[in-house]
């Protein structure tokens, strides 16, 4: 993935917006990543996969609740809490 700073994205952004045609760019500002620039098409493709992944857990959620696979709220928050899923 390219890189530019703030201030070479915002002076040549028309070159900007060429290249995400290509690839992300990412933006950074005092050395930092803050931003990365993506095409539309590539935003609403990874809006899509988001999307089919939440409908994935969705249902496979709804199956677990018919077949009764459940665990009990308490003991669940627990081991979140003490690190098991870390």
């Amino acid at each position: 993935m390219q890189s530019l700073t703030a201030n070479t994205a915002k002076t040549k952004f028309g070159d900007l917006l060429m290249k995400v045609q290509r690839e992300p760019v990412q933006i950074s500002k005092n050395g930092s990543p803050v931003a990365v620039v993506m095409s539309c098409k590539e935003y609403e493709e990874l809006e899509a996969l988001k999307m089919a992944m939440v409908k994935s857990r969705f249902e496979q959620a709804e199956r677990d609740i018919v077949n009764g696979d459940l665990v009990d709220g308490e003991r669940f928050m627990s081991e979140l809490d003490s690190g098991k899923f870390d």
